[in-house]
């Protein structure tokens, strides 16, 4: 099988593809033929040795995929060869074929091509944890998302619109805010050509942002911290821009405000039958055509480093999938 591999820390270019023996499943695994890998954003980190989780080289990034059950390892309930499946693996799936747990595995329902499927679980995911689980968002509340037109940040308009909420994107483009109100924004500021405090407080008027998601940080933090309503929630979901930002904890007290972690990777191993439950809905609510789980673009193993470098530059609207 062929199998892209990062073997050392470095840049997309420095991704191979090579040939690999095929893998074989052992107890509570099993073998899945892979169709589609979404890419995220980490993906850049964990290839350059960024990120918390630091695996051993040779490895495969992509954490999320979709494919097709082959075989089964001893002990494998609920699972059978030529069930279509999608999976999480943290990393390792930009390959021909994974062996893994049955556990990380969800059946996927008809109607649902692997190409969405694939991208369900990361950015969905972690949107719905952070405005569910995290930030409790309720209907008729008033969402700002930054990064609104990449994948997390798509995911959070849609679901926050599909929760009730009144949805204001926040990107650095009016091509992206535009995108973003094809998917449900009500409002939009472009914090390339305006300032985004002035932006979220015309909009937010004398109430204010009752919940922030925020997965870019840097120097967006804090205007958009600025903005929350009285007992507003600020939701730390990443730092795509650059910068870690330090929030200055006057504003939190003021305000009576909440700063939330949004460390999604994490809960799922904490609470599995919560994510599972999580998943269900969202994979329901994709199947029928509630959530769009957009895709930018497709591209074969070898153009891996073109399509990391998409995100990396910002051009990506929705997800970017490979396609071993």
């Amino acid at each position: 099988m062929k199998a892209l591999l990062c073997t050392r820390p470095g840049k997309p270019e420095d991704l191979t593809v090579a040939d690999l023996p095929d893998p074989e499943a052992g107890p509570g695994e099993a073998v899945v033929r892979i169709e589609s890998v979404a890419l995220n954003f980490f993906d850049l980190l964990i290839i350059a040795g960024k990120y918390q989780y630091k695996p051993a080289h040779p490895f495969s990034p992509g954490a999320e995929f979709a494919g097709v059950v082959e075989s089964l390892g001893a002990g494998v309930t609920g699972f059978a060869p030529g069930d279509r499946v999608i999976g999480y693996a943290g990393w390792g799936a930009a390959r021909q074929k994974l062996a893994i747990a049955t556990k990380r595995l969800i059946k996927m329902p008809a109607g649902l091509d692997p190409d969405r499927g694939c991208g369900l679980i990361v950015t969905y995911g972690t949107s719905y944890y952070a405005l569910k689980d995290r930030g409790g968002l309720k209907r008729g509340e008033t969402l700002a998302v930054l990064g609104a037109s990449g994948g997390t940040g798509l995911a959070a308009v849609e679901l926050g619109k599909l929760m009730g909420a009144r949805v204001i994107a926040c990107a650095s483009s009016d091509e992206k805010l535009a995108f973003a109100r094809q998917h449900g924004a009500d409002e939009g500021v472009n914090y390339a050509t305006a300032d985004l405090r002035e932006g979220l407080k015309t909009l937010g008027g004398s109430h204010g942002i009752d919940v922030v998601y925020d997965p870019i940080g840097d120097r967006f933090a804090e205007p958009a911290l600025r903005s929350l309503a009285w007992l507003g929630r600020y939701l730390v979901v990443g730092f795509a821009a650059g910068e870690i930002p330090k929030l200055p904890l006057n504003l939190v007290l003021l305000k009576g405000c909440d700063v939330r972690g949004v460390f999604w990777g994490s809960w799922t191993e904490r609470d599995p039958a919560a994510h599972r439950a999580n998943m269900a809905d969202l994979l329901r609510w994709c199947a029928e055509g509630k959530l769009s789980a957009h895709v930018h673009a497709t591209y074969p193993l070898t153009d891996a480093a073109r399509a990391l470098n998409d995100i990396a530059d910002r051009k990506v609207m929705g997800k970017v999938v490979l396609k071993p």
